[in-house]
């Protein structure tokens, strides 16, 4: 069975759907970089201050402000401003899937045992 059989989505057929597989490339693509995924990784305990975002990543402000203004653009985080601060959230939770569906990966590609089938992930398949 491959894996598009085991999915609830199954692939739309050849020529169809090219817009949704265009901007989906597209968030692969914002998310092939590193601060990036930091970033994500970090909004996924929730809203944080981009000076919060900063010191969690360790970039600069003015780094992570432009990190943030793409993903912003991307629709993945949304911002908002109190007072002189502006705090930053993830808009869904599809982003941060995605990111910790990909250190998933990435543990597999590394290791023949990944830690997250060690701590209860054993409903990943190997």
């Amino acid at each position: 069975m491959s894996i598009a059989d085991r999915t609830s989505h199954p692939a739309p057929p050849p020529g169809e759907g090219e817009v949704d597989v265009a901007a989906a490339v597209g968030i692969f693509a914002m998310l092939a970089d590193a601060t990036r995924v930091r970033i994500v990784l970090a909004l996924r305990e929730g809203e944080m201050a981009v000076g919060e975002i900063a010191g969690a990543v360790g970039k600069p402000v003015p780094a992570v402000s432009q990190h943030l203004a793409k993903l912003r653009l991307s629709a993945m985080v949304e911002s908002r401003q109190d007072g002189n601060r502006v705090y930053y959230r993830l808009i869904n939770d599809h982003a941060a899937r995605l990111v910790g569906d990909a250190m998933h990966q990435a543990e597999h590609a590394a290791s023949p045992h990944p830690a997250h089938h060690a701590t209860g992930g054993s409903a990943h398949r190997h």
